[in-house]
C-alpha cells in the first residue's frame, strides 16, 4: 500500500510513545510505503484535491529517525489510504482541511477517520448522542445555567467544548469563593459554550482511554491517573498512565458505541471513561498506542493496520 498521513511537523513527534509513529513503524515493518504531508500542504488547483507530499523512510536512528525524500506533488487519490492524524484544536484551518479532503474523497481517495465524521463528532458534545452512558451533563453558554446546575450537583466539572490535553478544565464546588470570575473567563460572558458535568470520584483510579479499531474494543485501556492534587488525568497535564484490561463496563460502553462509530466512518476512536461513565468521543487524533503495546504487550498498531488493510481493499 501507499499511506499519506496528514500529521504535524516530523520534528514534534515524540517517538518512544507516539501513536502516529507506531502506525508508521507497523506500516514499513509490512513493507508499506509512507508518504507525509502537512495541513498547509493541502491544496486544490483545477478543482483537484494536491498534496506537496514526500516520501518518508524511518533510519531506526533515535534521533534521526526519518529521512524523507524529494518534494513532489500528488494527487490524494492516487494513494490507497489517507490518514487524518492532525493533532487538535480542531480550529478553522482544521475544518476546511475536512471539507478539502471530502472533496478528495469524490475524487477517488480512501480517508481515515472519514471527514465528515471528523466535523460531526466534536469531542465533547459527541457523547450526548450516548447520554445512557454519561454523568449529568450540561450545554449552555449561561452562567445562571451553571450556577443552578452546580447548586444541584454541588461538585462539578467545567470545560470547554474545543480542549485538549486537559487545557481550560475547572472543577467548581457550591463553595468555590472564585465562581463568579471562573464563569466570566470561561463564558465570556455569555458569548462562549461550555459543558458542565458532575464530578465523578472515580477520577482518582484514572481517565481510561479505551480504543475503538474498526468498531472493535482494544481488550486493554489506559488508565491515565493524576498527579497528588490534580483533577485532570490527561497525559499532557501530568498524569500517569498505567495499561489494564477493560472492565465489564467498559467492554458494555465499547460493544454499544462500536457499530455506530464505525458505520459514520470512524476507523479509529479513543472513548475516555471515568468509572462507569463515558466523558469524551477522540475522533482526530486518537493515541496511547505504545503505551498499552509496552505494559500489556498487545500490538495496538498491528491490530490497526490490519484494519486499514481491509478497509482499502
Amino acid at each position: 500500500m501507499k499511506i499519506a498521513i496528514l500529521l504535524d511537523p516530523l520534528d514534534s513527534l515524540k517517538t518512544y510513545k507516539d501513536t502516529t509513529f507506531a502506525m508508521m513503524r507497523e506500516a514499513a515493518s509490512r513493507g508499506h510505503a509512507i508518504f507525509v504531508l502537512e495541513q498547509h500542504e493541502l491544496f486544490v488547483r483545477d478543482g483537484q484535491v494536491l498534496a506537496t507530499i514526500r516520501q518518508l523512510h524511518l533510519t531506526g536512528d533515535e534521533t534521526h529517525w526519518y529521512r524523507l525524500e524529494t518534494t513532489q506533488e500528488q494527487a490524494l487519490h492516487v494513494f490507497d489510504a489517507v490518514l487524518m492524524r492532525k493533532d487538535p484544536p480542531f480550529d478553522m484551518e482544521y475544518l476546511y482541511a475536512t471539507h478539502l479532503l471530502e472533496l478528495a474523497q469524490r475524487q477517488g481517495a480512501k480517508v481515515f477517520n472519514h471527514p465528515r465524521a471528523l466535523r460531526d463528532y466534536n469531542e465533547k458534545l459527541a457523547i450526548l448522542r450516548f447520554a445512557e452512558f454519561t454523568t449529568p451533563t450540561l450545554v449552555t453558554r449561561e452562567p445562571e445555567q451553571v450556577r443552578t446546575f452546580l447548586s444541584a450537583h454541588q461538585d462539578i466539572i467545567l470545560k470547554p467544548l474545543d480542549g485538549m490535553g486537559g487545557m481550560g478544565i475547572f472543577r467548581l464546588t457550591a463553595a468555590d469563593p472564585n465562581l463568579g470570575s471562573i464563569l466570566e473567563t470561561q463564558m465570556q460572558q455569555g458569548a462562549r459554550t461550555i459543558m458542565a458535568q458532575r464530578y465523578i470520584p472515580d477520577i482518582v483510579k484514572g481517565d481510561k482511554r479505551i480504543l475503538l479499531i474498526d468498531g472493535e474494543a482494544v481488550p486493554y485501556a489506559l488508565a491515565r491517573i493524576p498527579k497528588q492534587g490534580e483533577t485532570r488525568g490527561n497525559l499532557a497535564a501530568g498524569g500517569r498512565g498505567v495499561a489494564q484490561p477493560l472492565s465489564e463496563r467498559d467492554w458494555a460502553i465499547a460493544k454499544a458505541l462500536g457499530p455506530t462509530l464505525k458505520a459514520e466512518g470512524l476507523l479509529l476512536v479513543g472513548l475516555d471513561v471515568i468509572g462507569e461513565y463515558l466523558t469524551e468521543v477522540n475522533v482526530t487524533s486518537p493515541t496511547c498506542f505504545q503505551e498499552i503495546t509496552q505494559q500489556m504487550g498487545f500490538n495496538v498498531a498491528g491490530m490497526f493496520i490490519d484494519a486499514l488493510e481491509r478497509a482499502v481493499v
